[in-house]
């Protein structure tokens, strides 16, 4: 499994929103140039953020973007399957339902089935909040 750029920078700008919690809309231009992310490219990621309910954005003057709900309630799992295709180690586990045709002869897919079970797991109880308090660490903002 290997995470996009786009998931990767969705991360980034829902911990700047965090970090930015209670303090009404980040205007958009103003997180790419602080996260050094093309403006064009943040578009599309927060389209998807918006779409999933993540964020809500306001145009104009004095619009932006801001989380939708608490960062304690948004996870790192939310996030990342709101930009990736799929968070499987392997595709056969991103198959849904439809499984994979050789599913019940193959002597890997409990461990696949697994380790799958342990990256959504972990995924999911990270929180946003969590990782916006570790960003504000490394700031030296704490």
């Amino acid at each position: 499994m290997m995470i996009s750029t786009k998931g990767r920078y969705a991360l980034r700008v829902m911990i700047e929103l965090a970090q930015r919690e209670g303090q009404g809309y980040v205007a958009l231009k103003d997180v790419a140039r602080r996260q050094d992310i093309s403006e064009k490219y943040l578009e599309a990621i927060m389209k998807k953020l918006v779409q999933v309910g993540l964020v809500t954005g306001v145009r104009g003057k004095g619009g932006g973007y801001q989380l939708s709900k608490p960062a304690r309630e948004c996870t790192a799992g939310e996030i990342l399957r709101a930009t990736e295709n799929a968070l499987s180690p392997v595709s056969c586990q991103g198959l849904g339902e439809a499984g994979c045709p050789r599913g019940e002869k193959c002597p890997t897919l409990p461990m696949w089935r697994e380790l799958n079970g342990l990256i959504q797991d972990y995924f999911d109880r990270t929180t946003l909040e969590h990782l916006a308090q570790k960003a504000r660490e490394l700031e030296g903002e704490d």
